[in-house]
């Protein structure tokens, strides 16, 4: 795809990858930037052909290392489109799966992508960390210590928030930040393979599934969650791949999934 300069936008049957492409500053964000992966994950949210969204970085030396600071230096603040850092960040009306391949450093903003994707697969070299209080900062741009509190445990979240440490992508999976650490050479595969895991499922059916998982965590209590209404599994049980799959299953055969 054209008219993108720095990330690189690639196509397939019904998985599209979002490349950050400055690798001459490790992959860091500017506001063009910003702007350029909106309209990316705008594509993405618009096209019903498209059903997983992969996004990764430039280069094997860094996955994002957030704000590109001398550009943030000039205005003393973040310009970001409305949905969010990268984009992405404050996509909250975004069901299909998106999955982060983590090719190096992943820190700051960087880190808050991961933390906004679905699922993340990362390179045995990549490493982690919030240092925006070394900076005088907080990672609040992108949600990242809303998002990491609510995704490992709370000593391990303050570690990481607090101390600006980095942590290597081992640490990462055992903690919950990542699912998968391969070898760098091995990463590009096992996200596909991931990608074919998540495609072999009904399109609305997974949708519904995110819906429900990440609106249930508003709700008051387990009652409350289980009790409230989704949209999308409404339309997801009122679908004609709601009876295929039955079908399927009852014929001993892969269902063919229409999206509808």
């Amino acid at each position: 795809m054209d008219e993108f300069r720095f990330c690189r936008v690639t196509r397939g049957a019904q998985v599209l990858t979002v490349t950050i492409d400055r690798p001459e500053v490790l992959n860091a964000l500017h506001p063009p930037a910003h702007g350029e992966l909106a309209r990316a994950f705008d594509l993405f949210a618009a096209d019903p052909t498209l059903r997983v969204a992969v996004i990764t970085g430039a280069g094997d030396r860094a996955f994002c290392v957030g704000s590109d600071l001398k550009a943030r230096a000039l205005t003393n603040r973040d310009d970001h489109p409305s949905t969010g850092f990268a984009g992405l960040t404050r996509r909250f009306d975004l069901f299909k799966p998106v999955v982060a391949a983590v090719n190096g450093l992943a820190l700051g903003g960087g880190l808050e992508i991961v933390l906004a994707c679905d699922l993340a697969v990362a390179a045995d070299h990549a490493e982690f960390g919030l240092p925006e209080p070394r900076a005088g900062l907080a990672a609040l741009g992108g949600g990242g210590l809303q998002r990491l509190v609510r995704q490992v445990p709370m000593k391990q979240a303050m570690a990481l928030a607090l101390t600006g440490r980095r942590i290597g992508a081992g640490e990462a999976r055992r903690i919950g930040l990542v699912n998968e650490v391969v070898h760098k050479n091995d990463l590009s595969g096992a996200v596909r393979a991931l990608c074919d895991e998540i495609l072999a499922g009904a399109p609305l059916a997974l949708e519904a599934t995110k819906q429900a998982m990440l609106q249930s965590l508003e709700k008051p209590g387990l009652a409350a969650a289980i009790d409230a209404r989704y949209a999308a599994a409404e339309r997801m049980l009122a679908s004609e791949d709601a009876k295929e799959g039955q079908r399927a299953f009852a014929e001993k055969r892969k269902p063919r999934w229409r999206g509808r």
